[in-house]
């Protein structure tokens, strides 16, 4: 090996070997907390981040006759979009059909769905209270609750799903996290 080559190889590895700076872009600026919290509305299955208000069964068959019916059905059946009603018993079969009442872990998954993201037009524009009466409603078309039941922070989270148990715990290290709720990094 010559001088030449030795000299080229340290100076390569000590090159690789220096800490890579940090790119900077020159545009954009942290968040602030209030916009933060505009985004921080995810619920947990145990209820966690679930909000004030309440809605019952008939109050969400107003609301999902407006807002969710054009794209789901008049009762849930599907076309254009996803079917949410039935299914049950469905899974283990050639043809499963996943909805809430057949799939769904967890019923305050439907409360953060439905507030995040729907109706699909106009995502986050339902009220705490809409989202309750059409959570109602869904876990009514399903079977789940009766025609007089109430969903609240308090109700929602205690509703029992019917493949509650059909989710198996997954021991992968990136799968386990539990999620920071005060004074997190």
């Amino acid at each position: 090996m010559s001088m030449l080559e030795l000299r080229t190889g340290v100076a390569l590895v000590l090159l690789l070997a220096l800490p890579a700076a940090a790119q900077t872009y020159g545009f954009g600026r942290p968040a602030t907390e209030r916009e933060i919290a505009g985004w921080n509305i995810d619920v947990s299955p145990d209820g966690a981040g679930l909000p004030n208000g309440s809605g019952n069964v008939a109050q969400g068959k107003q609301v999902y006759d407006k807002s969710c019916a054009t794209c789901h059905g008049a009762k849930g059946e599907g076309k254009p979009a996803d079917r949410l009603v039935g299914g049950q018993g469905t899974l283990k079969s050639d043809r499963a059909v996943r909805t809430i009442g057949s799939y769904w872990p967890f019923a305050t998954t439907i409360y953060d769905y439905v507030y995040r993201a729907m109706p699909y037009n106009a995502p986050q524009t339902l009220t705490p209270d809409e989202v309750y009466a059409v959570t109602a409603y869904l876990l009514h078309l399903n079977g789940i609750v009766g025609a007089d039941a109430v969903m609240n922070a308090q109700t929602l989270p205690k509703i029992r799903m019917p493949n509650r148990d059909g989710f198996v715990p997954d021991a992968r290290p990136d799968t386990a996290n539990v999620p920071c709720r005060v004074d997190c990094r």
